[in-house]
């Protein structure tokens, strides 16, 4: 069954096209079921305002939206609604809270920043350290423990930044790897770079050694489009390569995902 529970919306302010032709071109694409997993809002304690999510007042309107196209397309689609969120441990009392009151069918794990974007940069534009790439790791790895997730986003995504896959990035993935298949928890193999990668010549994510590693460790995978744009959802190319990588490297991989 071809599904993906990584779709964002305009109101993360980069992503194109509306909730409606999202579906539209799942459909187009042959899915039979989409996940909606915007970034999440945070109820914030001081007067930091994101640039990459919606903002608390806008989530309603984001949940009504999302529920009444799982109406109107019924017939011809299955469509959940969930966040991608980080881990946040000063904000995750009140992300539990949004998740209960709005009957979120999944959360699932986006580890952009350590502990608060208020505090620290996103890992995917400044992980050139090994004091980055740990904090990474522990975050990760934290927020995986909490079992709030349904499974760990891009859990490469520090190769968007550093430099080369040497010692400290196969440390910090075997450690990520192994705590995912203690917890039993997938790891998407994340297709939303593959444009980005091809254009630039750059090799980000999906990072071939680390998938390796996740075999090595007996990982389970889910295939993650991560949509920003409706024509992502269209072309099946990058999400049959993955379906075969996966295949070569013997993980077992999953297409649909337990809901809340």
């Amino acid at each position: 069954m071809k599904t993906n529970y990584h779709t964002h919306t305009a109101r993360c302010h980069h992503a194109t096209g509306s909730d409606e032709e999202f579906v539209l071109s799942a459909i187009k694409g042959g899915y039979q079921e989409l996940g909606f997993s915007d970034h999440s809002p945070w109820k914030y304690r001081t007067d930091y305002v994101s640039d990459i999510r919606m903002t608390p007042e806008e989530f309603p309107e984001y949940v009504c939206s999302i529920r009444e196209l799982q109406a109107k397309y019924k017939d011809q689609i299955k469509i959940s609604l969930g966040l991608e969120c980080e881990y946040f441990p000063e904000y995750i009392h009140w992300l539990k809270e949004l998740a209960k009151e709005y009957k979120l069918d999944f959360i699932i794990f986006g580890n952009h920043h350590f502990h608060s974007d208020e505090k620290f940069p996103y890992f995917g534009h400044n992980t050139t350290t090994v004091d980055m790439l740990e904090l990474y790791e522990e975050s990760s790895i934290e927020g995986m423990e909490s079992g709030l997730y349904a499974y760990l986003a891009h859990p490469d995504l520090f190769m968007r930044s550093y430099p080369v896959f040497d010692r400290h990035c196969k440390s910090v993935s075997r450690h990520i790897c192994r705590a995912a298949a203690r917890l039993n928890i997938p790891l998407e193999y994340n297709i939303g770079m593959m444009d980005h990668n091809q254009a630039f010549g750059k090799l980000t994510y999906p990072h071939p050694e680390f998938w390796q590693i996740a075999a090595n460790e007996g990982c389970t995978a889910i295939i993650g489009v991560d949509a920003h744009d409706v024509k992502a959802l269209e072309y099946s190319g990058y999400y049959d390569n993955a379906c075969e990588e996966l295949k070569r490297l013997k993980i077992k991989t999953m297409d649909t995902i337990p809901f809340r």
